[in-house]
């Protein structure tokens, strides 16, 4: 294992998560580096260099500069933790469709809503609501008469849609509704060297 792998992250971002917890999952030696977003260390020379859109998380590994959550974690699994991401084609496949969930329905939706209240971000609540909740059918409907997304054990289309779906009650997206969802998050964060993402009091969490 490579000591130097880096993940550049900050704490209270979803897709940053994605990888790091990935990473502590997968028992993947690594130096978790903190972006001060607040200070605008995302936009410095130096960052940039390694992703000219100016967002977290960005994986370095030797000479190897890897952004985008999603990248990452295949990245990831297909150098250091191959059980994460089966190899058959029919696998690889289903894999990849919930990846393009993490990036289409569940990033304009779940992560959209949080983005409104945790960090006043000027979308449209009600559309990113709306969006959240078709996402969480899907996985729903996934995730019906099975533990995991893909095969019969964790991969990382588990850990690409679990951070945001998991924190969707802080964007005023309740769960209720979706007790395949709930259990497997549950299942999720019981496994060994899960570590969860910071929670922020707005929402849904600020009512509890």
């Amino acid at each position: 294992m490579s000591s130097a792998v880096r993940i550049h992250h900050f704490p209270k971002s979803g897709h940053a998560h994605r990888a790091l917890v990935f990473a502590k999952l997968a028992g993947i030696a690594h130096e978790a580096v903190f972006v001060d977003l607040a200070a605008g260390a995302h936009k410095s020379a130096d960052f940039l260099a390694m992703n000219p859109n100016g967002q977290v998380p960005v994986l370095e590994d030797g000479d190897t500069v890897v952004s985008d959550s999603n990248a990452i974690l295949v990245y990831l699994a297909r150098k250091y933790a191959p059980g994460w991401m089966p190899d058959d084609a029919a696998s690889m496949a289903n894999i990849q469709r919930w990846l393009t969930l993490a990036a289409g329905e569940v990033a304009f939706g779940t992560c959209a809503a949080r983005l409104i209240t945790v960090f006043g971000a000027p979308l449209d609540a009600d559309f990113a609501k709306a969006t959240a909740n078709k996402a969480l059918q899907k996985l729903e409907q996934g995730l019906e008469g099975r533990d995991w997304l893909v095969g019969d054990k964790p991969s990382i289309a588990d850990v690409a849609t679990y951070s945001y779906t998991a924190h969707a009650p802080e964007g005023n997206v309740s769960l209720a509704l979706y007790p395949n969802v709930q259990a497997w998050l549950a299942r999720f964060e019981a496994l060994p060297g899960f570590e969860p993402m910071p929670a922020t009091a707005v929402g849904l969490v600020a009512e509890r």
